[in-house]
């Protein structure tokens, strides 16, 4: 069964249009929930309260096939116009998983993100990629500070979190099984 570690952002930065970081990025993993079971995955999120080293530590703790880390970039006040896009990054060196699955989740954010030119892939040098056990892969999913980027992972919550498990099941070389719930089951409606 594949596994994978969820790791939602623990950071309660404020967005421009309300509410912050950490409740968005857990709501779309709290989307991805239904797809993973639906497509035979084993997972483990972290805890809101942990510190970026106790989540590092609990991934080694077990074999992960994929460490997906979900957070908004920053785009610093004042900034004209405010940054905007998807970033997908990867451990600059290794393990060459990451950088495939960065790929996966890249292509498919294209199909739903406003403007496919603005989602991108980069190498990182940090601890988050670096040190945890599984290929790894931090996707900012748009820009706080960015009230257009804000609105569009506010509005698609169901639609980001389907598409990232299409992007797992992809990397993982799984077929996908679709979830058709209605409207009333979905997060955030």
């Amino acid at each position: 069964m594949p596994t994978v570690y969820l790791s939602p952002s623990t950071q309660e930065n404020e967005y421009t249009t309300g509410g912050n970081e950490e409740y968005y990025m857990n709501l779309i993993v709290d989307a991805m929930v239904p797809f993973l079971k639906v497509n035979g995955f084993d997972f483990t999120r972290n805890n809101p309260d942990d510190s970026l080293d106790e989540i590092i530590e609990k991934t080694r703790e077990r074999i992960y096939d994929l460490y997906l880390a979900l957070r908004s970039g920053y785009s610093p006040e004042g900034t004209e116009p405010p940054l905007i896009g998807v970033n997908v990054s990867h451990y600059a060196y290794t393990p060459v998983g990451g950088e495939r699955a960065a790929y996966y989740i890249a292509e498919n954010l294209k199909e739903i993100y406003p403007d496919p030119n603005l989602v991108t892939i980069t190498r990182a040098d940090t601890r988050e990629l670096r040190d945890t056990n599984a290929p790894a892969a931090l996707v900012e999913l748009g820009y706080r500070g960015n009230p257009e980027d804000e609105m569009w992972m506010k509005q698609n919550i169901n639609t980001i979190a389907k598409n990232l498990v299409m992007s797992i099941t992809e990397f993982l070389n799984q077929p996908f099984i679709d979830i058709n719930y209605p409207p009333s089951e979905m997060v955030g409606l």
